[in-house]
């Protein structure tokens, strides 16, 4: 055998060895600090360590998890009358593709043998972050037979002060931070009309709304607010909205406008003969409108006997809001530290109209369960566990699919500084119309 050969062998087993070592990783990251984290500390550092420890780990966490199947059967004579049917111990894994060097990780795909199915291997995916040491692994079934692993090496959440302003795609689509895959987080009212948000206080829910009205302040569309805690935190958007309710009162006749309003695009839809404003003329389409609720549970609470009346009004034309608003222009967010099945059966109805969810860090379970748990059930746990120094990440659920976000950090100064640019941008001449009673007045 040639010297040479000998020597680059002996390279390759040192390197194995190194990249293998705790000590070795913990020096390198020490040393490679200097690159502040990013795609480029995981090429140099990540990725060949992950080249590594994924093949060397792959059949003991498949022993572990019994994700491997037994080798082929071995027959023994006992004597005449008797056959002893033996399997071997060690089984055999599934077949390990290449990890694949991605920006923020890899992506390594399973052949699955005949009988099994993808249901372990998503089950599986928490003991594959340890195994692997990533940030994350989510794992998915493109097609029959093949499972894919897509880990991500480290937290694409964790850096927000260098996220820039993205351009809006479209009308009524806001982008309002990043995604735990590392792309832009853009949220599209169009596609969504309705949003249910969930957060404790020093949770980042009030952020991500000052982002959300920041964007949609830029486009032509009606906002108002409704914030029952005096006006503390949507007021600091006041110029910028064509109305804002701070009580109960204020807030049952906003919304009797609004269900007013439905009723007359709704009659315009169908004297046009089409189904929804966008299909009217450009020149003939009412603006759409964008109603904001901080602190819903407030709406639904009685306090005296007097004040059930209030409630059930709130939660009858919220409901219906949420019902016919989708076709014409009309779209709901609604936020609130808690959101629980005690506050009535009009919560629970007003829920199940709202597709879209996010869910920050919560006190209680039950908000996180009725945020996301008929969404994505096993994404409770992953809101649960978002600690206090992550402020602004949340997890959100849509058409049963769930992701990690961060919304991007706007500070009140340059809320008010944008709230002035665009006052009176969009009229909204319904809201001059605002009758003084209830429900019974539409």
């Amino acid at each position: 055998m040639p010297w040479e050969l000998v020597i680059w062998i002996l390279s390759v087993l040192l390197c194995l060895v190194l990249l293998t070592q705790r000590w070795w990783e913990e020096w390198a990251a020490k040393h490679l600090a200097r690159l502040n984290g990013g795609p480029w500390r995981w090429y140099l550092l990540g990725y060949p360590m992950a080249l590594v420890r994924v093949p060397l780990t792959w059949r003991k966490v498949c022993r572990v998890l019994d994700l491997d199947i037994p080798k082929r059967h071995r027959y023994s004579m006992v004597n005449r009358d008797t056959m002893v049917k033996g399997t071997a111990l060690r089984g055999l894994p599934p077949r390990l593709g290449f990890p694949r060097v991605t920006r923020m990780g890899f992506t390594v795909s399973v052949r699955l043998h005949p009988g099994q199915t993808p249901a372990p291997f998503i089950a599986a995916s928490d003991a594959l972050v340890h195994a692997w040491r990533v940030h994350q692994v989510r794992v998915t079934s493109p097609r029959r037979g093949l499972v894919e692993a897509v880990a991500t090496g480290y937290d694409p959440l964790s850096r927000v002060e260098s996220w820039p302003t993205m351009p809006t795609p479209r009308l009524l689509a806001a982008t309002l931070g990043k995604a735990d895959d590392g792309s832009y987080w853009t949220v599209d009212l169009r596609k969504s009309p309705h949003w249910l948000v969930t957060g404790a206080t020093q949770s980042g829910k009030s952020t991500l709304l000052a982002a959300w009205l920041t964007e949609l302040g830029s486009q032509p569309v009606i906002l108002v607010g409704v914030d029952l805690k005096g006006g503390m935190e949507l007021g600091l958007y006041e110029r910028r909205l064509s109305a804002l309710a701070t009580d109960r009162e204020e807030a049952t006749r906003l919304l009797t406008a609004l269900v007013a309003e439905l009723m007359g695009r709704m009659a315009a839809c169908r004297a046009a003969g089409v189904r929804s404003i966008w299909e009217l003329p450009e020149e003939s389409r009412p603006a759409p409108v964008v109603l904001v609720v901080d602190e819903v549970a407030e709406l639904f609470l009685v306090a005296s006997l007097s004040a059930r009346k209030e409630v059930v009004e709130c939660a009858t034309l919220l409901l219906r809001i949420a019902q016919l608003g989708a076709a014409l222009g009309v779209h709901m967010i609604l936020a609130g530290q808690r959101f629980g099945s005690d506050l009535g059966p009009g919560a629970t109805a007003i829920r199940a109209q709202l597709g879209g969810r996010i869910c920050h860090r919560v006190h209680d379970e039950q908000t996180a369960v009725m945020t996301l748990g008929d969404l994505a059930p096993d994404a409770v746990a992953v809101a649960q566990s978002i600690t206090e120094n992550e402020k602004g990440v949340a997890v959100t659920a849509l058409e049963g699919h769930w992701m990690r976000v961060r919304s991007r950090l706007v500070t009140p100064e340059s809320l008010r500084t944008h709230a002035d640019l665009t006052a009176n941008q969009v009229s909204a001449p319904f809201l001059d119309r605002m009758p003084e009673g209830g429900v019974e007045d539409v």
